[in-house]
């Protein structure tokens, strides 16, 4: 009743044209945006066919006698139609077990695409896990808002608002990445010793092939940038990619004003606002002074976990 085909090359607009139906809300599992780095990943994705009818994708890619659900994004796993139920997903994840215990892999990590990016709920693949023994690995903390039950900014934020009213901060859509990306670097470089996941060429890629999910708002002091936000926007979900801003945005509230402006304003209508993880060390850190400022927006917690098991 299930076959698992390996994804090739020329199933693009078939995997593409089927993602766009499925029960998960979000373009990066988009051909164009899993492959826009190919060059790093062995891919082993497939198409998972019921009755001869392509019901389900798994993303994937294979390094080191591990197959992966996709080292090179956030999160991935078992993406279906409707049609899939508790019992196709056992027999979609025993036939996948034996197809890479044959290819000699020897481990799975696995990461499930987490509820919040769900248009229905899809989390069999949770129970599936647990009946093969898999190991929780990481346990990473966002900070997400529903819009319909949204939870006030705290007085700090609002204070930040009405300082960058008063000295005059614009929040506008933008297309000066180069511009808001000096500020990231610098900033992250600064503080963390760190760059951004994305270099600039590689988002300048990406938001060409997705120019109305991929966007920029940026806060503006006398015409000059002073900070500004990256969004990957879905079909119900809103996530925040990258947060920054320059001392002079920071000292005038000036993300304050963009954060109040999009939720409130820009994306109100979109159910759920996700501002990303404040983890690292597969959640073992906690960013306390991150999480303080989304947790002042109203953010509150949404995990995104990883599991482990072995063939």
């Amino acid at each position: 009743m299930i076959e698992l085909i390996k994804y090739q090359e020329s199933d693009k607009s078939i995997w593409d044209n089927f993602l766009d139906k499925s029960r998960i809300d979000s373009f990066l599992f988009n051909r164009d945006f899993m492959d826009y780095h190919a060059d790093r990943f062995e891919d082993s994705s497939f198409l998972i066919y019921r009755k001869r009818k392509l019901q389900a994708l798994m993303p994937g890619n294979i390094a080191n006698k591990i197959f992966y659900s996709h080292q090179g994004l956030t999160y991935g796993g078992l993406i279906s139609s409707n049609k899939i139920t508790i019992k196709d997903t056992l027999e979609i994840f025993t036939k996948l077990n034996a197809l890479l215990k044959n290819k000699g892999v020897e481990e799975v990590i696995y990461k499930p695409t987490p509820h919040i990016y769900h248009l229905y709920p899809s989390e069999e693949d949770l129970y599936a896990l647990f009946i093969h023994g898999a190991e929780k690995i990481a346990c990473n903390i966002s900070s997400t808002i529903m819009q319909q039950n949204k939870i006030s900014f705290i007085e700090s934020r609002k204070s930040g608002i009405r300082k960058a009213l008063k000295e005059g901060v614009i929040v506008s859509e933008s297309n000066e990445l180069s511009e808001f990306w000096n500020i990231l670097e610098n900033n992250l470089k600064t503080h963390f010793g760190k760059t951004p996941v994305h270099s600039l060429a590689e988002i300048k890629k990406l938001k060409n092939y997705f120019p109305e999910q991929i966007k920029l708002y940026t806060t503006l002091i006398d015409n000059n940038i002073v900070g500004g936000t990256l969004l990957f926007v879905m079909k119900n979900i809103v996530h925040v990619q990258y947060i920054s801003a320059n001392e002079t945005g920071k000292s005038m509230g000036a993300l304050d004003l963009l954060f109040h402006e999009l939720i409130n304003n820009y994306y109100v209508d979109y159910p759920i606002f996700d501002f990303g993880q404040s983890t690292e060390q597969n959640g073992n850190y906690l960013n306390e002074g991150l999480i303080f400022q989304k947790e002042g927006f109203g953010g509150r917690g949404a995990v995104y976990e990883t599991y482990r098991y072995t063939l």
